[in-house]
This record gives structure tokens, C-alpha cells and sequence, in this order.
């Protein structure tokens, strides 16, 4: 079963992060909504402290998140993902509609995307975690590959101490790879669709959600709106938590 952590009391919210991401990315912005909801935060397979897996495509990863629901007796629930957690968001929508009361997705859409995260694969693959001293030793290793401390930041998040000495990935770096291409792939099929209510909200200066996909969004996704917050990329729960914060609250 997929490693998560719960907050709070209420009706259920249940946050799905990013590709290379964990649960802690949405600790501090869980903890507020704990104060409405009950908050579950996940960490979908290959990620964070959830079970490692060869196999890795969105029907499988919908199929975890229900099962999680089905563990924690959650008959229903107002379900939330980013970028990656947002498409196994759309994925468990469209396949367990009456698990989903609610559905938000932040900065993504259902659509395929063009491979763009050769960089973080190389700085990821840059060094042996076993053999270094430390994370700033990583970090300086990263760097030739992924210039911005912060990514590296985020990046060194999944790095974990080693028991034997050194240190180790907590997530299956191989397994994410190989799965890369399905990754970025479409989610639904013809005919497909939720028709619960929905929001997609996307950052002012990011890329991933075009005016060009409203159609797309609006066919597997009917009751959908879209939502802007302005001065956000993509990482819109780090760079304007307060604005995402309120937004959600209020579709809720």
C-alpha cells in the first residue's frame, strides 16, 4: 500500500505530488487545509517511502491511490494532484468516479507532453549516492547538469542515508526511466470522462497548460473550469501557496 501521512478531521482531501516528488512537498500548505479536512498526503509508487515497482503507467498508479481509499475506508473524497499526481488524479476520476467528489489538478492537463527532464536524469545520475560524503558534495556533483540550487534542492530531498553507510535514493530511479515515455503520455481514452466538478489551475509563467487544451479538458472533464494564478510557473504550491491555498478553499 502506498506510504502516506494524514492530518486534520473533516471531509477527505487526498494530494498526489510530482514527478521526483514526495509527500513533504505538501506538508506545509496540508497542515492549513487540515484545518477544514481531513489531509491525506501520498507517496505514489517509486516515490518517496512507497513501495518500489518494475511496472509504472497511470491505470496501475489510479489503481494504488483506490486501493489506498478502499485501506483507509474512504467511500469518497475531494482529490488533488501536480503535474504527474495530477494526470493519476484525471486517471482515478475517469476509472473510480465515485471515489472522486471533487477533482483538482494543478498545472497539467490530460494531454502528451515532449520528453523535457534530460537534465534532471543527468544531475539524478551524476554521481553513486553510496560513495558520497555528504549532500553538498551531491549538490556540487548535480550542478555540472542542474545549475539551479533550488531544483537541486528539491532533487536532494529523495536523497536518504544509507544504513551500511553513504546514502541511497528512496526512489527507483531505474523504474522511473524505463516508465519515462508513459509518463509524459495522454491519460483517457475516446469516450472517456468524469463529469464531476473540476478545476485546473495553472501558473501565469508556466507552459503546461495552453488555451489550446481547454478543449481537450472539457471533453474528458465537462464540469471543468480553469483557473490562473498569476506569477506562478509550474511549482505553483512553492511560488504562490497562498494564492493556490484560497483558490482551492473555495472550489471545496
Amino acid at each position: 500500500m502506498l506510504n502516506h501521512k494524514t492530518y486534520g478531521s473533516g471531509p477527505n482531501l487526498v494530494i498526489l505530488h510530482g514527478l521526483f516528488g514526495m509527500l513533504d512537498n505538501w506538508s506545509t500548505l496540508g497542515r492549513r487545509w487540515a484545518a477544514d479536512y481531513t489531509v491525506t498526503l501520498v507517496d505514489l509508487r517509486n516515490h518517496g517511502r512507497s513501495f518500489h515497482a518494475d511496472e509504472m503507467n497511470y491505470d496501475l498508479m489510479a489503481e494504488d491511490v483506490a486501493t489506498l481509499l478502499e485501506a483507509q475506508s474512504i467511500d469518497e473524497c475531494f482529490l488533488m494532484g501536480h503535474s504527474m499526481g495530477g494526470k493519476v488524479a484525471m486517471q482515478t476520476a475517469i476509472t473510480y468516479p465515485d471515489l472522486v467528489q471533487k477533482l483538482v489538478v494543478v498545472d497539467i492537463t490530460p494531454r502528451k507532453y515532449r520528453p523535457g527532464h534530460s537534465d534532471v536524469f543527468a544531475a539524478l545520475e551524476a554521481f553513486d549516492p553510496a560513495e558520497v560524503a555528504d549532500r553538498k558534495e551531491a549538490a556540487r556533483l548535480m550542478a555540472k547538469h542542474m545549475p539551479s540550487p533550488s531544483v537541486q534542492l528539491f532533487l536532494l530531498k529523495n536523497l536518504a542515508r544509507n544504513p551500511e553507510g553513504g546514502f541511497k535514493w528512496r526512489m527507483n530511479l531505474p523504474a522511473i526511466k524505463a516508465s519515462y515515455e508513459g509518463l509524459i503520455g495522454p491519460v483517457g481514452n475516446l469516450g472517456d470522462e468524469y463529469d464531476g466538478p473540476t478545476l485546473f489551475i495553472r501558473g501565469s509563467k508556466s507552459g503546461y497548460v495552453q488555451d489550446d487544451d481547454v478543449e481537450l479538458i472539457n471533453i474528458l472533464f465537462p464540469q471543468a473550469t480553469v483557473e490562473t494564478v498569476e506569477g506562478a510557473g509550474h511549482w505553483v504550491h512553492a511560488e504562490r501557496p497562498e494564492e493556490l491555498f484560497e483558490m482551492v478553499g473555495g472550489f471545496l
